[in-house]
């Protein structure tokens, strides 16, 4: 019985939202970073990127407290405002292949992330857990929020329809020409029965942003053992969208070597786990679970996984991301962590295998395999069972943009 309450959001003033909206930092190149941070005095890049200012890279407590001095700047400069009451907030994107994702932004209770009523998927890397703990005490505030999803729901289907018939509060239009829109919802009613509907949900489930959610709890557990007057704490920002709106695209995997074997010995040992039939330089994509694509010495394979391979004891087992790694990369190909180990990377996106052709056919790269993406049913079974997919195992979107809903809790 997830807890999902309204708040008051801070956030850009109508006039501005445009250019104050941003891609995780991350996600740009050094050149993209630095085009944006000279040419947008608004961008959120300047708050997260708070060393520019001043040309210098600063990093850990010192970067974090001047994270915070840009975010009290823009708020003091009446960029951000903050909203008269608690709100929920219906956010629409269509995407440039006119995918419309429509769900609700509102704040996640902690204790149902601790209690396995808000279900994870995958393993959490505990440096990094601590370090944005520390980020989110020392600022105060998360601007990205976490990606959750439950089943379809017609009445919260319903509800996200007769809220969008209204002008809604924000629209604009991204460089990679993805539309975002957002309705602020604050009528008393309208506001406990989303409460009411997503508290009728036995569980939600984490499709991005994992490690948010962790940093978020440990944040909330020291600041309770502090005894802190303020709640606020005690639940983090989060998108909640039905699965029939979720988008997952499947990362593919780059080997440097073929450890010690020539094109010819690789694929009899493949032979002996997938059916393999070599399709020249026609360009293959997997057309269902358990199907490879492979580009190796200038040939696409297609991999189909022989059926007594296919005897699975757990919800993990059925993963085409492990299936890759328990029977190829790890026996094969010597990989035995593929988060550390620098001979193996990963590409992104639906139609990645293009760019990742190119990288093999440069020599960067010895082979390259492509997989189907997981369904939401196997990250549902996975997380049900308890377990953790390998890294990179899914590319979900939507992905919103930082800075247009900002949740504080200090």
């Amino acid at each position: 019985m997830p807890k999902i309450i309204p708040f008051k959001a801070i956030r850009p003033t109508r006039d501005i939202v445009s250019l104050i909206a941003s891609r995780s930092y991350d996600t740009y190149t050094k050149s993209e970073r630095k085009a944006r941070l000279e040419n947008n005095p608004y961008s959120f890049l300047h708050i997260v990127n708070p060393g520019y200012k001043y040309h210098k890279v600063i990093s850990g407590e010192e970067k974090f407290k001047m994270v915070c001095n840009r975010y009290l700047e823009f708020k003091e400069e009446g960029i951000f405002i903050e909203e008269n009451q608690a709100s929920f907030y219906v956010y629409k994107i269509v995407n440039r292949d006119a995918e419309e994702f429509v769900g609700i932004i509102g704040a996640a209770s902690v204790a149902d992330y601790q209690n396995n009523h808000i279900k994870r998927h995958e393993n959490t890397i505990k440096k990094r857990e601590e370090v944005f703990k520390e980020y989110l005490k020392t600022t105060g505030f998360n601007a990205e929020p976490v990606l959750l999803t439950h089943p379809d729901s017609d009445e919260l289907r319903e509800i996200c329809k007769q809220v969008m018939q209204k002008r809604s509060e924000y629209e604009f239009t991204t460089t990679y020409r993805d539309t975002h829109y957002l309705w602020p919802v604050s009528d008393s009613k309208v506001v406990e029965r989303i409460q009411h509907l997503y508290a009728e949900m036995p569980e939600l489930y984490i499709a991005d942003g994992h490690h948010r959610s962790s940093s978020s709890a440990l944040l909330a557990n020291d600041l309770n053992e502090q005894n802190i007057e303020s709640t606020a704490h005690n639940y983090f920002m989060s998108y909640i969208i039905p699965e029939s709106h979720l988008r997952i695209h499947a990362f593919s995997r780059m080997i440097t070597d073929l450890c010690g074997m020539d094109r010819d010995e690789f694929l009899i040992k493949l032979d002996s786990i997938f059916k393999i039939e070599n399709r020249g330089e026609e360009f293959i994509q997997p057309v269902a679970l358990h199907n490879f694509s492979m580009y190796l010495a200038g040939n696409f394979y297609t991999l189909e996984l022989r059926k007594h391979h296919q005897n699975f004891n757990n919800a993990l087992e059925t993963l085409d991301a492990q299936i890759l790694y328990e029977l190829v990369l790890k026996p094969l190909l010597s990989i035995e962590d593929p988060r550390e180990d620098k001979r193996l990377a990963y590409g992104k996106g639906k139609n990645d295998m293009l760019s990742v052709k190119e990288k093999v056919d440069q020599q960067k790269f010895a082979v390259a395999f492509s997989l189907f993406p997981a369904t939401s049913q196997q990250i549902k079974d996975i997380s049900d069972e308890g377990l953790t997919m390998p890294p990179k195992s899914t590319f979900i979107q939507p992905k919103l943009r930082s800075g247009v809903t900002i949740y504080e809790f200090l």
